[in-house]
């Protein structure tokens, strides 16, 4: 008893030691150990976007980045005289960060593994095959579904999922194939930035406090444009014909369980939403506990249907998660909270937001992030914390959200989908359409200044 007391008064005692402190930087962007660690960033940065052609998995040249950046962390502190102490507090408050951002993420990529596992997918796909649409209405209605897919599933996984059909119906059109695939990659990201569920980017500024849930639905009619521009442009080059198709339906039956596991993931979106807006603590928490209506469920299933050859194993379905992605995540997370640390970040606000402005500067981020993946992006925004309104917040999410569309290598729904298409969809069939995409990017912004302005 008297030990779980004192457990109980040590964890009480954190929060209050945890924010006793402002976290410093060193200021120490001019030494030479400060521009190596810059190096190695980039160098292990220029591996992840290499990744198509060396297929060297992303997550490994960034960890080994961020423990070579926090190595020089340690002993340029101590050799500034620094207490341990102080770089541990930083180290924790990445190690927060990050861990957040995973939880969170395995939860939603265990319900997306589930579904998929239960066929959910797989019977939207063949409905769609079976409806034996044209190729202009397949066009625009894999599109749509994307964009709102990508609302609740992060961009990689719609885009890959609807991709599907494109490959089945336009195998015989690699015009049509390509063209699909450049309108796929673009509904997924701006279907993912009006929504704190879509991408890794608005996920980061809505647990950080930059606003609230339903703060990002005000981004809905500007993403919307964002799609719409590219897509009417692309759709007077879509072939006006119908696709060939086989003489049967494809038939696919629906797991047990299937559809419950979709209500029971809307569930924990709600509970998500309700433990940040109502008890005020992190959308993680009440992610974990959707994940423990999937597991008492998951334990129905096995105890009712495993009779019938369909078991169920919902930590297989954890297994199955994109564990490369979340490493990359802690990869990111490590290696620019290092940089931040040293002062770069700092610096990089000082010259970007002080001196640019925060409108010039949050659509240049846009413009980064086509080059550069959007989630170190926006983690080093949220990082330089400059002084913004909800407006400007919500204007960088747009545009690290759907900056991504303007290069094939831009985003992983983009990357994906060209190590699926066979040699239809190129970095340089969506370049061709890159005028088009930066119009919808333009447009976007221009709409959300009126609305949101």
């Amino acid at each position: 008893m008297i030990r779980a007391l004192a457990l109980l008064s040590l964890l009480l005692a954190v929060p209050g030691l945890a924010l006793a402190e402002e976290i410093e930087v060193l200021g120490l962007t001019g030494t030479h150990r400060g521009i190596y660690c810059v190096l190695i960033f980039i160098i292990a940065y220029a591996f992840v976007m290499a990744e198509e052609f060396t297929h060297l998995r992303k997550s490994k040249p960034v960890i080994l980045a961020a423990g070579i950046i926090w190595g020089q962390v340690a002993y340029m502190a101590s050799s500034a005289g620094l207490p341990s102490d102080t770089v541990h507090r930083a180290f924790e408050y990445n190690l927060g960060e990050f861990a957040e951002l995973m939880l969170f993420l395995l939860v939603a990529m265990t319900y997306i593994n589930a579904m998929a596992e239960r066929n959910v997918f797989e019977a939207l796909r063949a409905w769609l095959i079976n409806r034996r649409f044209g190729y202009r209405k397949l066009f625009w209605i894999t599109g749509i579904i994307t964009f709102f897919l990508s609302s609740v599933a992060d961009n990689l996984t719609s885009a890959l999922l609807v991709g599907a059909v494109v490959m089945a119906v336009g195998h015989g059109s690699p015009r049509f194939v390509a063209l699909g695939f450049i309108n796929l990659v673009s509904a997924a990201n701006a279907g993912g930035a009006f929504s704190p569920f879509g991408d890794i980017t608005t996920l980061m500024v809505w647990q950080d406090g930059k606003a609230e849930f339903f703060d990002f639905f005000m981004l809905f009619i500007p993403s919307l444009v964002n799609f719409a521009i590219p897509a009417a442009i692309m759709h007077f080059a879509i072939p006006d014909e119908l696709p060939s198709f086989s003489g049967e339906d494809e038939v696919v039956e629906l797991k047990p369980g299937a559809i419950q596991i979709c209500g029971l993931f809307a569930a924990t979106i709600v509970t998500a939403v309700s433990f940040k807006q109502f008890l005020h603590l992190p959308p993680f928490m009440g992610m974990m506990v959707g994940l423990s209506y999937l597991m008492l469920f998951g334990y129905r299933l096995k105890m009712y249907f495993s009779y019938q050859g369909s078991r169920f194993d919902v930590f297989q379905n954890v297994k199955d998660s994109e564990w490369d992605t979340l490493l990359f995540f802690f990869g990111v997370i490590f290696a620019v909270g290092g940089l931040g640390y040293i002062g770069y970040l700092q610096l990089a606000s000082a010259a970007m937001y002080d001196g640019l402005g925060p409108t010039t500067a949050n659509i240049l981020i846009g413009i980064l992030s086509a080059i550069v993946d959007n989630i170190p992006v926006m983690f080093a925004v949220l990082q330089m914390n400059p002084d913004m309104d909800l407006y400007q917040w919500m204007l960088v999410t747009l545009t690290a959200g759907v900056g991504g569309t303007m290069l094939s290598i831009g985003s992983a729904a983009g990357v994906a989908l060209m190590g699926t298409s066979r040699g239809m969809y190129t970095f340089f069939s969506h370049l061709k359409w890159t005028p088009a995409i930066i119009a919808g990017y333009i447009g976007s912004i221009f709409v959300h200044y009126l609305i949101n302005g």
